[in-house]
């Protein structure tokens, strides 16, 4: 099994650690076994990648005893108990403490292996949210995915780390498949808010009734959120879809705008998908409140203004999936790389993800090529490239600066490797990564 899930079997009984052991690994898990508490403890940190199975009953430092230590390290770690006859009233006590389960002697092994699935997807999600939230917390990991050398895109991060520090809402616009959202946390994670709540709202979600209460309150008996003006204070609340908002609930937006002073105890980012529609932001919202969100304005540039960059992101994107199903990547050839950087792009970013996904699928069965994608995509798509668009020079430079780049990170700056690789002399090397802004340090 692929990323298997680790599971930390802890026994004092031999015959049982191993019975255990190998039932869960013909169940494709990473087992590994511990012959007492103490052991387990200093192999099981707060970020454990798995689950733990534990029996109670053991001598020095008892399975409750372990469980209290491990919950007091990472409350979410998934612990198993196993029980013998009469045990159930300590269990129980377990459970309180916060084990997820319990197992009685003699067990089902299939009783086992149910429910190791059931903590082990649980434990990954956790580990998941928590990677989640410390990138979202990182605004240099996250400036990393905004991928570009483009002119567009090196304004937009300035653009960015600008209107992170400021403390006014931002309104951001752009068409589908830009990646609105991802500059959204971008924003966060840049600013003074960084380490405090960011919350996401999808505001076509909902319909006008459950919106209002997701949004303002008062929830539900059986909803514990909080509604998602209480849920970010004090950090950036995101708005997408913004357009869907009735004009109730942008009057009462304003009045929580109005009411936070300034600067706003919490930040509010909204993000406008209209563009595509021939509409515009101002027009689908009230004057004051679009007045009010958009003097600070962010619009994320479309793929096909971004020149060389389709390069870039193709080949990056098609090594992830390339790596994912165990495969090589796809080559790109010039008049390939020429048909990318020409393409339309209506779908932007999303369009070109879903592209490299299928360039890598098709390339491994050994069918197709990256033209024949492009044109499935653009019913306009030529398979000979002509001479109207960009100048032959422009897409000959953006893929030789790709095949170099390319090639440089493959290596990781090994520029004996890229020389015999490219059939270059280091001198014409180094003329071309001077001429494409590409510096050696950047690979090591």
């Amino acid at each position: 099994m692929s990323n298997a899930m680790k599971i930390a079997i802890v026994d004092d009984e031999k015959d049982m650690r191993q019975s255990i052991s190998q039932w869960l690994a013909l169940s494709g898990y990473d087992t590994e076994t511990f012959a007492s508490a103490e052991e387990a403890l200093g192999a099981l940190g707060p970020d454990y990648p798995g689950i733990v199975i534990s029996d109670i009953r053991m001598p020095g430092m008892d399975g409750i005893q372990l469980l209290r230590k491990l919950m007091g390290s990472d409350s979410t770690l998934p612990v198993i108990l196993i029980t013998g006859h009469g045990d159930v009233p300590m269990a129980v006590e377990a459970m309180r403490i916060g084990a997820y389960d319990f197992l009685e002697k003699p067990f089902n092994p299939d009783r086992m292996t149910e429910l190791a699935k059931k903590a082990t997807t649980a434990r990954r999600l956790t580990l998941d949210n928590r990677a989640l939230r410390r990138e979202l917390s990182d605004g240099g990991q996250i400036m990393k995915k905004l991928i570009g050398q483009s002119p567009v895109m090196e304004r937009l991060r300035e653009d960015i780390l600008d209107l992170g520090q400021a403390d006014g809402h931002v309104l951001i616009d752009g068409e589908t498949g830009t990646g609105k959202t991802l500059i959204a946390h971008a924003l966060h994670a840049v600013g003074a808010r960084a380490g405090k709540k960011f919350v996401l709202l999808r505001c076509s979600a909902f319909d006008e009734t459950a919106l209002m209460r997701r949004l303002f309150g008062p929830m539900m008996p059986e909803e514990s959120q909080l509604p998602a003006v209480e849920e970010a204070r004090g950090g950036t609340l995101v708005l997408e879809d913004i357009e869907a908002l009735s004009d109730a609930a942008q009057a009462k937006l304003l009045n929580v705008m109005n009411e936070q002073g300034t600067p706003p105890e919490t930040r509010i980012i909204a993000i406008c998908n209209l563009q595509d529609e021939g509409r515009t932001c101002e027009s689908a919202m009230r004057p004051d409140l679009f007045y009010r969100l958009s003097a600070l304005r962010l619009t994320a540039p479309p793929l096909r203004s971004r020149g060389e960059d389709i390069l870039t992101l193709f080949t990056r994107l098609s090594e992830q999936f390339a790596e994912e199903y165990g495969c090589d990547a796809p080559k790109i050839s010039a008049p390939e790389a020429a048909q990318l950087l020409q393409a339309p792009w209506p779908g932007n970013v999303r369009q070109l993800i879903n592209l490299a996904e299928r360039a890598v699928l098709q390339a491994r069965r050994g069918q197709g090529t990256i033209s024949s994608l492009l044109m499935s995509d653009h019913e306009d798509m030529q398979p000979v490239m002509t001479t109207e668009g960009k100048p032959l020079k422009e897409y000959v430079e953006a893929f030789e600066r790709t095949l170099i780049d390319n090639t440089m990170r493959r290596h990781k700056g090994a520029i004996s490797a890229v020389m015999d690789e490219l059939c270059l002399p280091r001198r014409t090397l180094n003329e071309k990564m001077a001429k494409y802004g590409l510096q050696r340090a950047d690979y090591l």
